[in-house]
């Protein structure tokens, strides 16, 4: 009796816990209360993860940030001299290694993309644990040494974090896409104090979709995160150690900027380049050993590349700071831009973990540095200051390698402070870009989808009848069946070897693989109720059998994995949650008649046939057809009938709380008259 009256409870005692959850996935307001949390927790989390990786870095060394003092030994192993520099990786691949391999395997490499694909293809799900393992082997890679950046690490802590809140709210797909994209925003606006660069990286790289409201949330999102992080790690702009007063002097500096644009976009496909390159040496190397031993094998290597060049120790921003201020020769800032690509990319083929957003600075700082010592070897002092080289590259260097030329004009800006430097920056930026898409199609975080087969870049099309053939929808044979003819003389299949007798027989339509839906749908409708066969385009095979379900089952499959576009995206009320049973529909019940022998209405067509007031016929069962409710059909005894009926209120005993009890939720009562006789099912195809 109890579980009758909690199943019969109304609406209007559903605990206050399941009323706040169905307002937050279900309004806007609801939706941009979940972003202000978002924020916080990102900009905690990052806030917390530099801290952890000080540190670790600390720990090892003695210091909370490591490499600018060249080959010196650890304040805390001196007695290890610099030799240390090749035993620690070893130790930290030993930890961050399993740690990775046992809990969270999408926590290897630099995030982001794990992060996209999760937005594009998985409807923004990302695995609580994965904010956890990915702060600490991050942390513990960076700290013993790993050359490679901690944004793509926020990034994919930041995503997680939300991504776990949006899932424990049930938000719908939709939503959940835009909350993800908010703790990347928050992640690294907090990180770079740099709230509109987080917003255009969540907009631009991670959503991938600019509409009001995405935007909006987003832009809230970043805004509390920074303001959390500012808190702890003060109001100063991020890269405040570059050189101030950097200014064009001469129009004629923008002839340099562009060439210094091409040798940018040079650059950053060759970082992308070599980072896959060198993940695929390892992989080949590696072979089919234990994985979560490659980082302590492989951290031998990173050692021994760090002992002949400590600079590459971390993240590395205080060797960018000494580099963009003139302290290091022409051929030694060439030699730091190199070994960079390097020391990152055999960090991350060999199984650490880190972003290549803070490497892409690096290098771009020291490239352009040397550039501008270059111009100014060749024009004199009309090519003005080094170091505004060394800045205009970092944003054309990543421009280049990711592709997102708005994030990159607003991280340079943003990050420096000095927004005099907006026009160069912008110029750079754009030729950078048009020069990475004439050369290459896939970018450093795209080319890892593409080599999964995801291409985020050209998104299923809306109209799945556009998009999809007969084979994406076909039931495919365990085995193609080879189309010829039988031999002469050879006799075919025995007939009397089948369960039942052959009632009818014709020759089948076919379909060809590559036919579209829409061509499918009108030769299933023409010739194909119970189905027809899929052949190569070659005439060679018979590849699988296709239905009208299939087709409809196909259509579901690709507007579910399509990404929400735009218009999805918006928050418009409690229909986005596609994923939730609907809400029964009060007062109405659906029921099922079946015509039996002798009834009056056998013989009877459906429009002629007596309903009591409010019945109204929706769908007919007849003869193992669906069919619509055509009021000339002819009824027959076995015909089934839906009818959508008007509910009976009856008196219903009183609710101990005053309420009236209400028939509990779902299907009713079965109360029909067992038909006479078995009751007709419909075909299964074959």
């Amino acid at each position: 009796m109890t579980g009758e009256v909690a199943a019969a409870r109304p609406p209007d005692t559903v605990p206050w816990t399941g009323r706040a959850s169905s307002w937050l996935r279900g309004s806007r307001a609801g939706l941009l209360v979940i972003a202000l949390v978002v924020g916080a927790g990102s900009g905690l989390g990052a806030v917390a993860f530099r801290y952890l990786i000080y540190f670790v870095t600390w720990l090892v060394t003695g210091h909370v940030q490591f490499g600018q003092q060249g080959r010196v030994p650890s304040s805390h192993l001196p007695w290890l001299g610099p030799g240390f520099l090749v035993l620690i990786p070893v130790i930290g691949g030993l930890v961050y290694g399993p740690l990775i391999y046992r809990y969270a395997r999408e926590a290897r490499g630099h995030g982001v993309p794990e992060v996209m694909i999760a937005v594009a293809d998985e409807g923004g799900r990302i695995r609580p644990q994965v904010a956890a393992v990915k702060s600490v082997a991050s942390a513990i890679c960076i700290g013993v040494g790993g050359s490679v950046g901690r944004e793509g690490p926020i990034v994919q802590i930041g995503s997680a974090l939300a991504s776990s809140l949006g899932q424990w709210v049930k938000m719908p797909e939709s939503r959940l896409r835009i909350l993800v994209a908010c703790g990347a925003a928050g992640g690294i606006a907090a990180t770079f104090n740099a709230p509109i660069t987080g917003v255009l990286f969540g907009v631009e790289i991670i959503l991938r979709e600019f509409s009001i409201e995405a935007v909006f949330t987003v832009m809230l999102s970043a805004m509390v995160a920074d303001l959390v992080s500012r808190q702890f790690l003060g109001d100063a702009s991020f890269l405040s150690g570059l050189p101030s007063g950097i200014e064009l002097h001469h129009l004629s500096t923008y002839l340099l900027i562009a060439g210094l644009a091409v040798v940018a976009a040079l650059v950053g496909l060759a970082f992308a380049k070599i980072l896959y390159a060198t993940e695929d040496l390892c992989d080949r190397v590696w072979g089919n050993r234990p994985e979560w031993a490659r980082p302590a094998v492989g951290g031998i290597l990173l050692g021994l590349l760090l002992l002949a060049l400590p600079q590459m120790y971390g993240v590395g921003y205080p060797v960018l700071y000494k580099a963009a201020g003139g302290s290091y020769a022409l051929w030694f800032l060439i030699i730091l831009a190199a070994g960079k690509i390097v020391a990152c990319s055999l960090t991350i083929g060999i199984g650490g973990s880190g972003g290549v957003f803070a490497p892409s600075l690096f290098i771009g700082a020291t490239s352009g540095m040397a550039f501008g010592e270059i111009a100014g070897h060749l024009v004199g002092p009309a090519a003005g200051q080094p170091a505004l080289y060394a800045v205009v590259a970092m944003g054309a260097v990543f421009a280049s390698a990711a592709r997102a030329p708005l994030t990159s004009v607003a991280s340079v800006v943003e990050m420096t402070g000095d927004y005099t430097l907006t026009l160069p920056v912008l110029l750079a930026v754009a030729i950078a870009t048009a020069t990475s898409r004439a050369l290459s199609y896939g970018t450093i975080y795209t080319t890892k989808l593409l080599r999964r087969g995801i291409d985020i870049d050209h998104p299923r099309s809306a109209d799945p009848f556009a998009d999809l053939t007969a084979a994406d929808a076909m039931r495919p044979f365990a085995a193609p069946l080879t189309i010829a003819p039988l031999p002469p003389g050879l006799p075919g299949p025995d007939r009397a070897a089948l369960p039942g007798p052959v009632t009818h027989q014709y020759d089948p339509q076919v379909l060809f693989a590559t036919e579209s839906l829409t061509q499918a749908l009108r030769q299933l409708e023409l010739y194909g109720r119970d189905g027809l066969p899929v052949i190569s385009d070659d005439a060679q095979h018979l590849q699988g059998w296709i239905t009208s379900q299939n087709v409809l089952q196909a259509v579901a499959r690709h507007m579910h994995a399509t990404p929400a576009g735009a218009a999805q995206a918006q928050p418009h009320g409690p229909q986005d949650d596609l994923r939730e049973a609907p809400a029964p529909l009060r007062g109405y019940q659906i029921l099922e008649i079946t015509i039996p022998a002798g009834s009056p209405a056998a013989g009877q067509t459906l429009g002629g046939t007596s309903w009591p007031p409010g019945w109204v016929p929706v769908s007919v069962l007849d003869n193992h057809t669906l069919r619509d409710p055509d009021p000339g059909i002819t009824l027959a005894p076995g015909d089934r009938i839906n009818l959508l009926a008007r509910e009976p209120r009856s008196p219903e005993p009183s609710h101990p709380r005053g309420e009236t009890a209400t028939q509990p939720h779902g299907r009713p009562p079965d109360a029909r008259p067992a038909p006479e006789g078995p009751a007709p099912a419909p075909s299964e195809q074959p």
